[in-house]
């Protein structure tokens, strides 16, 4: 008897002390257990010259007090990734049932060959690493420049600077043009944004576009789907200390807000021009101005959630500009094409500021039979309100009040030469029906090209909007 309770006291002393091994090398399968990452995203930061390959690592951090099994790593772009794993000293893309010991660490090296010259690339290669435990997943975001280009992350101009066209431009993040310094963009220069990246211009910003070589901004995403959404950047600002901003044959297309101007210049000279400029596919406004000066010529405003927007009163001049929008599969035209009015509402009150506004040849135009009045004007308070159409082409239920009208013509069909929608073509001439209702019905301005460069007819009534008929 003796001989037995001896033996089961043994069996209880090796119990306990094999039963807290037993616990340390048991898995944790609680849903709830966590691993940490050295990083969220893995950037490669370089600038390809040449075809080749960089390599980074990440740690994965098991931080509980049991021992975790990976059920896997996987590199989601697969085979066909630009990106290649190596998993705790394995080169594969994908690894299964990795024991990772309690509060112990594993590398995962990542490398990644570009080809910058490969246009068929896009400017940010993107993939991502998928961790499988416990039912739970986790991933790791891998970011590298493709193509080869000018990269900015975070970027300040802080002395005057001149862009070449020599590579195209893709900015990621935040983008300033400081207090008093100019950026100018010489033509043929293509700028692609990403999706967090306004240029926001405190100084001057100076396009010199010219035709063929227009200068573009758009988003960076050039695959199929992305390419044509509108919002893919957040545009351009012009803050109250900008000043001078001059923009020749600029495209600005796909951004949230294309054109944002606020407040006056400081030195009481027009704060931006637009020369021949293009503005399409924005989600919000086309243009937006804020009790601010803006002068435009031959300048097409097309498709967007509101073509222009006039705030809280200012000083503005068009002259030969189309605005028209038309309901696609991005967005429904539901907004009149051109809106200003001369007051802003803070804290309930109402304050009104002079507004001093010239629409001259100007043809504004919307499709489908949601908006009645594709002009709409609103004033408020004591303050000027001086508003002119004059040889313009407008679409109304109601003649806009309080504004001058002057030959204009109502509710014409503008015959725009080739409209279709669902093909995603858009061309605003007025070439190809000479019965077109714009067609010499303009008067002569001081502008004598149309966007597309050519002639405005000399000596005898011009054409309205941003074409000529040649």
């Amino acid at each position: 008897m003796m001989r037995f309770i001896s033996g089961l006291i043994f069996i209880v002393i090796v119990l306990i002390f094999l039963l807290p091994s037993c616990r340390k090398d048991a898995f944790i399968t609680d849903v709830n257990a966590r691993i940490n990452v050295s990083a969220d995203t893995v950037r490669f930061d370089t600038v390809f010259t040449t075809t080749g390959s960089v390599t980074q690592s990440l740690k994965i951090i098991n931080s509980n007090s049991g021992k975790l099994l990976l059920s896997s790593i996987k590199l989601m772009g697969g085979s066909n990734s630009a990106y290649k794993l190596n998993i705790n000293g394995v080169p594969k893309n994908e690894l299964t049932n990795i024991e990772l010991a309690a509060e112990d660490s594993m590398y995962v090296f990542v490398s990644v060959t570009i080809n910058p010259n490969a246009n068929n690339l896009p400017f940010i290669v993107k993939d991502s690493i998928e961790i499988l435990f416990n039912g739970n997943k986790k991933y790791i975001q891998l970011e590298a420049y493709g193509q080869n280009a000018h990269f900015l992350r975070n970027h300040t101009i802080s002395e005057n600077t001149i862009w070449p066209n020599d590579l195209p431009y893709v900015v990621i993040g935040s983008f300033f043009i400081d207090t008093a310094i100019s950026l100018t963009i010489d033509p043929g220069c293509k700028i692609y944004l990403h999706a967090d990246a306004p240029i926001i211009v405190d100084g001057s910003l100076i396009v010199n576009g010219n035709k063929n070589n227009e200068v573009i901004f758009r988003g960076d995403r050039l695959d199929e789907y992305y390419r044509d959404l509108p919002a893919g950047w957040p545009g351009i600002y012009f803050r109250n200390k900008s000043t001078d901003n001059v923009m020749r044959f600029a495209i600005i297309t796909n951004a949230y807000q294309a054109l944002a101007v606020q407040n006056p210049a400081e030195n009481n000279k027009t704060k931006l021009t637009l020369h021949q400029c293009i503005i399409d596919n924005a989600f919000e406004n086309g243009i937006l101005s804020i009790n601010s000066s803006l002068e435009a010529d031959n300048t097409l405003i097309s498709n967007c959630g509101n073509n222009i927007s006039i705030q809280a009163g200012g000083k503005y001049s068009f002259t030969n500009c189309t605005a028209a929008s038309y309901s696609n599969s991005f967005m429904l035209h539901k907004t009149p094409v051109l809106q200003a009015n001369n007051f802003f509402i803070e804290n309930g009150s109402i304050s009104s500021s002079d507004l001093d506004a010239n629409f001259t040849n100007c043809i504004f135009w919307g499709d489908g039979g949601i908006v009645d009045d594709e002009t709409v004007f609103e004033k408020k308070g004591t303050g000027i309100f001086n508003v002119t159409l004059n040889h313009c082409l407008i679409k109304v239920k109601t003649e806009p009040p309080t504004v001058t009208l002057n030959e204009v013509l109502k509710n014409q069909d503008p015959l725009f030469d080739n409209i279709d929608v669902g093909k995603k073509l858009y061309d605003f001439r007025t070439t190809k029906n000479l019965s077109a209702p714009g067609i010499d019905n303009g008067i002569n301005t001081d502008f004598s090209k149309d966007l597309d460069d050519n002639p405005r007819i000399s000596g005898t009534a011009t054409d309205l909007g941003c074409y000529e008929k040649q």
